[in-house]
């Protein structure tokens, strides 16, 4: 049997970038729920960079992994820190820690204006979330309201710095920490915006595991640049830097995609062996040069193939395959579906 009719699959160094065009996978029983409690002048920037990150892995799965609804105290309309009013799906009295419909995520999202004082009816409804192993958690300063509900008695918190003062002298069993955001014990908490996705990161990491996290790291961080200004590629942070060989390599062949190089003719532009190139990408990359060559051609394709309305026959050509007939292959044996089927699919979404 030909190479081109055996079905593929990404190799886990490209697996994150193209998660979102694959064929669906098996979803769920249900979507992950997550609650939003919204404060007075709650961080609208905190609130929505947690939102997107939930979003983006629906995106990345082809799937609904996770569901969200935000309630407000008394209103179902709250004012946000820049004055703009967000609409609620429902007031606190409405949110039902029990039944189908139960959060398995409460986060309380705070504001740098937003009041300290306590909450009866919130303390009642995060004692009654924390009796049913709710995971609990707050944005900006919304971890006081959690140590208020006396729920984070002898735990680590991360909050916002101008509150740290404030928390420590009103609530001497909690431990302020100095991180930007901690998970742990039921708990996730937030110093401010930036640290908000990088919570929710940790919590999606927990629900769904690191291949769904890297995958919204693709999306959502790509921004991410270097004292240069150019963009690199995001990477774990449990895995070690790319040595400069490998790195050099990756350019080489990302500037190669129209024209790709053998291995023997890497092994010549870089002055080393291909023996060498070889274990590099099996070391770091757990995959063949060739193989992943092939995956950053496909994958270029098929950002050619949805974003813009070049001819199927010229993207062929555009990333280096012999003939369309063998560039639909290999897409195919990829993603599932013929070049013209996900053009088609996409624009239909």
């Amino acid at each position: 049997m030909s190479e081109s009719k055996e079905k593929r699959h990404f190799s886990n160094s490209m697996r994150s970038t193209n998660s979102a065009f694959l064929p669906a996978q098996e979803s769920p029983n249900r979507p992950a729920r997550v609650a939003f409690v919204l404060l007075e002048h709650f961080s609208l920037m905190a609130f929505t960079a947690a939102v997107d990150a939930l979003v983006t892995a629906n995106l990345v799965r082809n799937s609904p992994l996770f569901a969200f609804t935000a309630y407000g105290l008394d209103s179902m309309a709250v004012k946000s820190d820049l004055g703009i009013d967000i609409a609620a799906g429902g007031r606190l009295e409405q949110l039902q820690i029990t039944g189908e419909e139960h959060p398995d995520i409460l986060i309380v999202c705070g504001g740098f204006r937003c009041s300290l004082e306590k909450h009866q009816a919130l303390n009642r409804k995060l004692r009654e979330a924390d009796k049913h192993c709710v995971i609990l958690g707050g944005l900006w300063n919304g971890s006081v309201a959690l140590a208020h509900a006396g729920l984070l008695d002898e735990k680590n918190c991360s909050l916002h710095l101008d509150n740290h003062a404030y928390m420590g002298e009103m609530f001497a069993n909690v431990r302020v920490s100095d991180r930007t955001f901690l998970v742990e014990d039921n708990r996730a908490t937030s110093a401010g915006a930036v640290s908000a996705l990088e919570m929710m990161l940790a919590l999606i990491l927990h629900f769904q595991g690191r291949d769904t996290v890297r995958a919204i790291q693709e999306i959502l961080s790509c921004d991410q640049v270097a004292e240069i200004g150019e963009m690199e590629p995001i990477l774990s942070p449990d895995e070690p830097s790319l040595p400069e060989l490998l790195r050099n390599l990756l350019q080489v062949m990302g500037a190669n995609i129209e024209e790709p190089l053998t291995v023997d003719e890497l092994a010549t532009v870089s002055g080393v062996s291909r023996r060498r190139i070889e274990r590099l990408f099996q070391t770091h990359l757990d995959t063949s040069p060739s193989r992943y060559y092939l995956e950053l051609r496909i994958t270029h394709a098929r950002r050619l193939l949805i974003q813009s309305r070049e001819p199927i026959a010229n993207i062929a050509v555009a990333c280096g395959f012999v003939s369309s007939t063998h560039f639909s292959h290999c897409y195919k044996d990829y993603f599932g579906v013929s070049p013209s089927a996900s053009r088609l699919k996409r624009t239909d979404s």
